[in-house]
């Protein structure tokens, strides 16, 4: 039985839900003990390996210049997104707890998008940073100084918080009296937007304005600071200095795929994939939004050697503790 409420205001009324049923992985309910455990497993890499990162650029004085304090926003964003999804997704799979309150679900869906706003547009900062460190190296701590990271930092920050902060109010207008059952383990606009009984018009309108502005120009404004910085490597006369300029882009492109193939995967399977299996639509979901946070502190470990030997130190410290 579902259980809802009666908004009455002006001559207008509609039924709103209560709470939302979160779907964890279709099939698979009686392993949901044994996925606990992996589950867990993923959380803690995300959580440690970005605060790792953060910890390591603020220690590190080497690592205080921008391109790491962009980097460090990056981690921020990705522990925002892993921080957003985790009651949720551990309520499901530790305790077998599907249910979340109507408000809640609104709460959850604009930190989600928020904070996947926010790593869109950091991306963006770190690759116009690689294009000042390609084209001028000795202009780079003149042109990227601290003043100005502060203030792209606030613009992304201010960017995001705006472009996301109507759509739990075009959520809320919404009349919900039929299934309140969502495809995921955490609330998505798509997702609650499909569940409503009236015209979503609006909703989609301004869901596609928003992720055109934010994303689409994003991935448009990273794919020509590439061309850039392309056509400024083929310049350079030696092979070992292209190889050299080109590697000190490889863990941006890294983040960057690691970023948007899931992106573009999951809004593909919600426009077009409705034939699909609703397991494919969840495992797409939950790749967007857990494999940046697992993934990039992985990738930017391996790249960095500031980084490596900060975690080197926090193991080395763990087992002097633990012994003494």
């Amino acid at each position: 039985m579902v259980t809802s409420r009666w908004h009455h205001a002006d001559n207008y009324s509609h039924f709103q839900h209560l709470y939302f049923v979160l779907t964890g992985i279709p099939g698979l309910e009686q392993k949901y003990y044994w996925m606990a455990f992996p589950l867990g497993a993923i959380y803690v890499v995300a959580l440690f390996g970005n605060s790792i990162i953060i910890s390591a650029i603020k220690s590190e004085s080497s690592l205080r210049i921008p391109m790491y304090y962009f980097l460090c926003m990056l981690a921020l964003a990705d522990m925002g997104l892993a921080l957003c999804t985790l009651p949720s997704m551990l309520g499901i799979f530790w305790f077998n707890y599907k249910s979340i309150a109507f408000d809640a679900c609104l709460v959850q869906m604009y930190f989600i998008h928020t904070f996947s706003a926010i790593e869109s547009g950091v991306l963006v900062a770190m690759a116009f940073d690689r294009v000042v460190a390609i084209w001028s190296p000795l202009r780079y701590s003149v042109i990227l100084t601290n003043g100005v990271v502060c203030k792209t930092g606030l613009v992304i920050l201010s960017r995001a918080v705006c472009v996301v902060f109507p759509v739990p109010f075009l959520i809320k207008r919404l009349p919900f009296y039929r299934s309140n059952i969502l495809s995921h383990s955490f609330c998505l606009h798509q997702d609650v937007m499909h569940l409503a009984c009236a015209s979503t018009y609006v909703n989609s309108l301004y869901g596609l304005i928003a992720v055109i502005f934010t994303k689409g120009s994003d991935s448009l404004s990273i794919l020509l600071s590439y061309v850039f910085i392309l056509q400024t490597v083929m310049a350079i006369a030696s092979r070992e200095g292209r190889l050299k300029a080109l590697n000190t882009c490889v863990s941006h492109i890294c983040a960057v795929l690691i970023f948007y193939v899931p992106l573009i995967g999951v809004s593909v399977i919600h426009r077009f994939g409705k034939h699909l299996s609703p397991l494919t639509h969840v495992l797409m979901a939950n790749a967007y939004l857990l494999v940046p946070p697992v993934l990039n502190p992985i990738v930017y470990t391996v790249k960095t050697k500031e980084i490596r030997r900060k975690i080197i130190q926090i193991f080395v410290q763990t087992k002097i503790t633990a012994e003494g």
